[in-house]
Protein backbone atom coordinates (compact mmCIF):
# COMPACT_ATOMS: atom_id res chain seq x y z
CA UNK A 1 0.00 0.00 0.00
CA UNK A 2 2.71 2.51 0.85
CA UNK A 3 4.02 1.79 -2.98
CA UNK A 4 0.97 3.27 -4.12
CA UNK A 5 0.92 5.90 -1.91
CA UNK A 6 3.93 7.08 -3.28
CA UNK A 7 3.31 6.92 -6.31
CA UNK A 8 -0.07 8.69 -6.10
CA UNK A 9 1.83 11.40 -4.33
CA UNK A 10 4.45 11.57 -6.34
CA UNK A 11 2.38 11.88 -9.63
CA UNK A 12 -0.09 14.56 -8.11
CA UNK A 13 2.63 16.54 -7.13
CA UNK A 14 3.86 15.86 -11.11
CA UNK A 15 0.54 16.75 -12.32
CA UNK A 16 0.45 19.43 -10.06
CA UNK A 17 3.02 21.86 -10.86
CA UNK A 18 3.83 20.58 -14.90
CA UNK A 19 3.02 23.46 -16.84
CA UNK A 20 3.57 23.24 -21.14
CA UNK A 21 1.72 20.07 -20.94
CA UNK A 22 3.47 16.25 -21.38
CA UNK A 23 6.78 17.50 -23.36
CA UNK A 24 7.08 20.01 -20.11
CA UNK A 25 6.27 17.27 -17.84
CA UNK A 26 9.29 14.87 -18.92
CA UNK A 27 12.07 16.60 -17.56
CA UNK A 28 10.25 16.47 -14.22
CA UNK A 29 9.53 12.57 -14.32
CA UNK A 30 13.03 12.01 -15.47
CA UNK A 31 14.56 13.74 -12.62
CA UNK A 32 11.49 12.29 -9.96
CA UNK A 33 11.80 8.83 -11.53
CA UNK A 34 15.11 8.38 -13.02
CA UNK A 35 17.72 10.45 -10.93
CA UNK A 36 16.21 11.24 -7.56
CA UNK A 37 14.10 7.59 -6.75
CA UNK A 38 15.65 5.41 -9.32
CA UNK A 39 12.66 3.75 -10.31
CA UNK A 40 13.67 3.26 -13.26
CA UNK A 41 16.53 3.26 -15.56
CA UNK A 42 17.24 6.46 -18.07
CA UNK A 43 16.73 3.66 -20.63
CA UNK A 44 13.67 2.62 -19.73
CA UNK A 45 12.76 6.52 -19.85
CA UNK A 46 13.24 6.42 -23.31
CA UNK A 47 11.28 3.74 -24.19
CA UNK A 48 8.56 5.25 -22.15
CA UNK A 49 9.02 8.83 -24.16
CA UNK A 50 8.81 6.09 -27.39
CA UNK A 51 5.89 4.25 -26.73
CA UNK A 52 4.09 7.13 -24.62
CA UNK A 53 4.58 9.57 -28.43
CA UNK A 54 3.25 6.82 -30.54
CA UNK A 55 -0.24 5.63 -28.57
CA UNK A 56 -2.99 7.47 -28.65
CA UNK A 57 -3.67 9.99 -26.34
CA UNK A 58 -1.72 13.08 -24.18
CA UNK A 59 2.30 11.85 -23.51
CA UNK A 60 1.54 13.07 -19.94
CA UNK A 61 -1.42 10.33 -19.16
CA UNK A 62 0.21 7.81 -21.35
CA UNK A 63 3.76 7.85 -19.50
CA UNK A 64 2.24 7.77 -15.94
CA UNK A 65 0.26 4.93 -17.43
CA UNK A 66 3.60 3.79 -18.22
CA UNK A 67 5.13 4.82 -15.17
CA UNK A 68 2.71 3.39 -12.67
CA UNK A 69 2.59 -0.25 -14.60
CA UNK A 70 6.34 -0.58 -14.08
CA UNK A 71 5.81 0.41 -10.57
CA UNK A 72 3.20 -1.51 -9.32
CA UNK A 73 1.67 -3.65 -12.08
CA UNK A 74 -1.98 -2.42 -13.33
CA UNK A 75 -3.33 -1.50 -10.07
CA UNK A 76 -0.25 1.63 -10.06
CA UNK A 77 -0.88 2.05 -13.71
CA UNK A 78 -4.23 3.18 -12.85
CA UNK A 79 -3.09 4.73 -9.72
CA UNK A 80 -0.42 6.98 -11.87
CA UNK A 81 -3.00 7.90 -13.56
CA UNK A 82 -5.62 9.20 -12.22
CA UNK A 83 -3.69 11.20 -10.00
CA UNK A 84 -1.65 13.03 -12.40
CA UNK A 85 -4.95 14.17 -14.03
CA UNK A 86 -6.29 15.23 -10.77
CA UNK A 87 -4.90 18.52 -10.32
CA UNK A 88 -5.14 19.29 -13.96
CA UNK A 89 -8.75 18.45 -14.10
CA UNK A 90 -9.53 20.51 -10.79
CA UNK A 91 -7.83 23.68 -11.78
CA UNK A 92 -9.35 24.06 -15.30
CA UNK A 93 -12.49 22.85 -13.80
CA UNK A 94 -11.81 25.83 -10.98
CA UNK A 95 -10.59 28.44 -14.00
CA UNK A 96 -14.01 27.72 -15.94
CA UNK A 97 -15.74 29.65 -13.46
CA UNK A 98 -14.80 32.20 -13.37
CA UNK A 99 -12.41 32.07 -16.89
CA UNK A 100 -13.33 35.71 -18.06
CA UNK A 101 -12.54 37.55 -15.28
CA UNK A 102 -9.79 35.25 -14.73
CA UNK A 103 -7.70 36.13 -17.94
CA UNK A 104 -8.28 39.86 -17.42
CA UNK A 105 -6.26 39.95 -14.08
CA UNK A 106 -2.91 41.90 -15.01
CA UNK A 107 -1.18 38.95 -12.11
CA UNK A 108 -2.40 35.95 -14.24
CA UNK A 109 -1.51 37.69 -17.61
CA UNK A 110 1.93 38.33 -16.27
CA UNK A 111 2.29 34.73 -14.86
CA UNK A 112 1.18 33.09 -17.59
CA UNK A 113 3.55 35.21 -19.85
CA UNK A 114 6.45 33.61 -17.41
CA UNK A 115 4.88 30.56 -17.75
CA UNK A 116 5.76 30.17 -21.43
CA UNK A 117 9.16 31.08 -21.31
CA UNK A 118 9.98 28.03 -18.43
CA UNK A 119 7.98 25.98 -20.89
CA UNK A 120 10.17 26.58 -23.63
CA UNK A 121 13.30 25.54 -21.26
CA UNK A 122 11.66 22.55 -19.90
CA UNK A 123 10.78 20.72 -23.03
CA UNK A 124 14.77 21.69 -24.25
CA UNK A 125 16.35 20.61 -21.26
CA UNK A 126 14.21 17.42 -22.07
CA UNK A 127 15.24 16.74 -25.21
CA UNK A 128 19.15 17.41 -24.49
CA UNK A 129 18.99 15.16 -21.57
CA UNK A 130 17.37 12.56 -23.46
CA UNK A 131 19.64 13.10 -26.60
CA UNK A 132 22.70 12.64 -24.31
CA UNK A 133 21.16 9.21 -23.07
CA UNK A 134 20.19 8.23 -27.08
CA UNK A 135 22.58 5.33 -28.33
CA UNK A 136 24.72 7.36 -31.02
CA UNK A 137 24.16 5.03 -33.85
CA UNK A 138 24.45 6.43 -37.40
CA UNK A 139 20.60 5.64 -37.85
CA UNK A 140 19.80 7.82 -34.84
CA UNK A 141 22.12 11.03 -35.87
CA UNK A 142 20.64 10.45 -39.27
CA UNK A 143 17.22 10.60 -38.20
CA UNK A 144 17.79 13.37 -35.71
CA UNK A 145 19.27 15.49 -38.00
CA UNK A 146 16.77 14.97 -41.00
CA UNK A 147 13.83 15.64 -38.76
CA UNK A 148 15.51 18.19 -37.10
CA UNK A 149 16.07 19.92 -40.91
CA UNK A 150 12.11 18.83 -41.70
CA UNK A 151 10.98 21.01 -38.46
CA UNK A 152 12.90 23.81 -39.14
CA UNK A 153 12.66 24.06 -42.35
CA UNK A 154 8.58 23.49 -42.19
CA UNK A 155 8.29 26.13 -39.66
CA UNK A 156 9.96 28.72 -41.54
CA UNK A 157 7.64 27.59 -44.51
CA UNK A 158 4.83 27.91 -42.19
CA UNK A 159 3.87 24.05 -43.49
CA UNK A 160 1.88 22.42 -41.02
CA UNK A 161 2.89 18.86 -40.61
CA UNK A 162 1.82 16.68 -37.55
CA UNK A 163 4.35 15.21 -35.34
CA UNK A 164 2.90 12.09 -36.05
CA UNK A 165 3.82 11.97 -39.00
CA UNK A 166 7.06 12.01 -37.70
CA UNK A 167 7.17 9.63 -35.34
CA UNK A 168 5.76 7.19 -37.78
CA UNK A 169 8.43 8.02 -40.46
CA UNK A 170 10.74 7.12 -37.78
CA UNK A 171 9.12 3.98 -36.55
CA UNK A 172 9.21 2.84 -39.92
CA UNK A 173 12.96 3.61 -40.79
CA UNK A 174 14.01 1.82 -37.60
CA UNK A 175 11.62 -1.59 -38.57
CA UNK A 176 13.22 -1.18 -41.97
CA UNK A 177 16.93 -1.12 -40.69
CA UNK A 178 16.28 -3.53 -37.91
CA UNK A 179 14.81 -6.52 -41.03
CA UNK A 180 17.66 -5.49 -43.19
CA UNK A 181 20.31 -6.09 -40.03
CA UNK A 182 18.32 -9.39 -39.73
CA UNK A 183 18.52 -10.55 -43.43
CA UNK A 184 22.16 -9.67 -43.57
CA UNK A 185 22.67 -12.03 -40.24
CA UNK A 186 20.42 -14.77 -41.81
CA UNK A 187 22.34 -14.36 -45.16
CA UNK A 188 25.81 -15.03 -43.65
CA UNK A 189 24.63 -17.58 -41.21
CA UNK A 190 23.64 -18.90 -44.86
CA UNK A 191 26.83 -18.65 -46.54
CA UNK A 192 28.79 -19.96 -43.33
CA UNK A 193 27.30 -23.28 -43.78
Amino acid sequence: MKKYLSLAWTMFKIGLFTFGGGYGMLSLLEHEFVEKKQWITAEDFLDMVALAESTPGPIAINSATYLGYKRGGALGSAVATISVCIPSFTIIFLISLFFDRFLTLPYVHSAFRGIQACVVFLILSAGVKMFKKLKKTPLAILLLVLVAAALITLSLLSVRFSSVFYVLIGATVGLASYLVLRMREKKRGGDGK
